[in-house]
């Protein structure tokens, strides 16, 4: 399950999660978002019970884009107990997501 981040949820599903979070951080009018909507899905149901995968449309949550710096889309955050531990930007394959996953939150638990 992909959690959509709001304002509302942002402190309890994100910042307090037991388990380390992926964010896709999106717009609905960027193309490479949209090529990688199918991949981090494919992701979340493969690895949904390490890791807390999470979207965050940054025209709709620009408070919480504004927090995390982000200036381009796609941008990709791996926070471990709400610190921010990793960041990537731009389009990236599916296996090349997963290994920066694994790279960045693998050996962190």
């Amino acid at each position: 399950m992909i959690v959509p981040i709001t304002k509302d949820n942002f402190e309890t599903d994100i910042i307090q999660a037991s388990k380390p979070v992926i964010i896709d951080a999106f717009a609905t009018w960027c193309g490479p978002c949209k090529l990688m909507e199918p991949s981090f899905e494919e992701l979340a149901k493969k690895h949904g019970g390490s890791y807390v995968f999470a979207k965050l449309n940054v025209d709709d949550e620009r408070q919480i884009a504004i927090q995390f710096g982000i200036s381009s889309v796609p941008t990709f955050l791996f926070l471990n107990k709400g610190a921010l531990v990793g960041q990537e930007v731009g389009y990236m394959s599916k296996e090349d997501l997963e290994d920066k996953i694994t790279t960045i939150l693998g050996q962190i638990t």
